[in-house]
Formats: C-alpha cells, sequence, structure tokens
C-alpha cells in the first residue's frame, strides 16, 4: 500500500516516528489550505509561504502533544492561524503600504463585462474594501466568513470574550457595509 492511500490516521503515526515520506505526503495532502489561509491574514505570499512552513515544523515536532491524529487538518490550521496574527500584528508596526494600493485604479468597463467576470469584480472590491478595516475588524471577519470559525473559535484565537467577539464582527460587518457603499 502506498502512502497515498492511507489515511490521515495512519500517515500521523508514521510521521510521529519520522518517516520523512509520511511527512511528505501530509505536507502535500495541506500545504495549499494552508498558505491561502495564511495568505488571507498576512497579505504577503512570501511572507504567507514562509509562516506555512514554519507551521509545519512546528506541527512535525509537537505531533506527541496532538491527542487526536483525526484532528491534524484543524490542529495545523490553529497553528498557521496563529502564527499568521502574531506575524501580521509584528509586521502592522511599520504600515508599510505596497506600491500596487497607491498606484491600484479600479476603471468602469462594466460595459462589456458577462457575469463572471462581474462577480469576480465585486468580490475582488469587497476583498479591497475589507483590507482597509480596522486590523482587528479585518482579522476577525477573515476568520468567521472566510475561514468559517464561529464565534467562540475566534475568541478564542484572540483572547477575548465570545460576546465580545460578536460585537466586533457585527461592528465590522457594518463598517464594511459603509464602506462598499461608497465603493460601489
Amino acid at each position: 500500500m502506498t502512502l497515498t492511500e492511507l489515511n490521515i490516521e495512519q500517515l500521523i503515526d508514521l510521521c510521529k516516528s519520522n518517516n520523512q515520506q509520511a511527512q511528505l505526503e501530509v505536507y502535500n495532502r495541506f500545504f495549499k489550505a494552508m498558505y491561502n489561509t495564511s495568505l488571507r491574514i498576512v497579505k504577503d505570499s512570501y511572507e504567507a509561504e514562509d509562516i506555512m512552513q514554519d507551521s509545519f515544523l512546528l506541527a512535525f515536532t509537537k505531533l506527541d502533544s496532538l491527542k487526536d491524529p483525526k484532528i491534524f487538518g484543524s490542529w495545523l490550521k490553529r497553528i498557521v492561524i496563529n502564527n499568521s496574527i502574531y506575524h501580521y500584528k509584528k509586521n502592522s508596526k511599520y504600515n508599510n503600504v505596497p506600491l500596487d494600493d497607491v498606484i491600484y485604479k479600479i476603471e468602469d468597463t462594466s460595459d462589456g463585462l458577462d457575469t463572471s467576470e462581474l462577480t469576480s469584480l465585486k468580490t475582488n472590491q469587497v476583498l479591497e474594501t475589507m483590507n482597509m478595516l480596522k486590523d482587528n475588524y479585518k482579522i476577525c471577519l477573515t476568520l468567521h466568513l472566510i475561514e468559517g470559525y464561529d464565534y467562540e473559535e475566534i475568541g478564542d484565537i484572540l483572547n477575548i470574550s465570545q460576546a465580545n467577539c460578536r460585537t466586533m464582527i457585527s461592528r465590522a460587518k457594518e463598517s464594511l457595509r459603509k464602506k462598499l457603499e461608497l465603493v460601489l
């Protein structure tokens, strides 16, 4: 039986015994999702790639602390999110503005767009508008709307109460609505 045919529990057991081929198979199964998760938070592809790599290394060294191999994916995702938030907060002190954000200009070309292009344009506008929100609003909305975490999980990740999390997400949605009204 090849490694690609094994389920995650069997692969994790092999990884615990430092089987590098099993680690590579686990990496291949999860790297795209973990990269995208990190990218949504840090907004830099190189940094997201570094965070993803560091998170895999950390996960493989801490496999003994994983109680149930069935939840490896969510456990790894939590590591990636925590690392991404840490790096985002660390780097946001400097307030770097990418040149693309300064130069970027949306031109009205809606006369020749089909519905898929229009939907893509609207999606991009929503994501760009989310980037204009305060950092805590942006992180909360990303975790809730894009990553699918519930209020309790977001509260745990950000070390805030569930009620505070609900309030913050509600305010973030309202702020996003107001900003979208101006853009759209």
